[in-house]
């Protein structure tokens, strides 16, 4: 019984230390991470109706 309580306890310390190391991100980086996603989400949407256009003109 003993072990299994400093097991509880090791386990209870570790997820305290993994925490409270986190790093917070201020909004103003939220906002920026959420353009740079969408940026890339854009290009990517560009791409791909680049290749399809191609494809099409490959065909005709």
């Amino acid at each position: 019984m003993k072990k299994l309580t400093f097991v509880f306890i090791a386990l209870f310390s570790l997820s305290l230390l993994t925490t409270s190391c986190r790093e917070e991100k201020s909004a103003g980086e939220k906002v920026e991470e959420a353009v740079e996603d969408t940026g890339d989400a854009i290009e990517d949407a560009a791409d791909d109706v680049e290749d399809e256009v191609e494809d099409l003109a490959d065909d005709n």
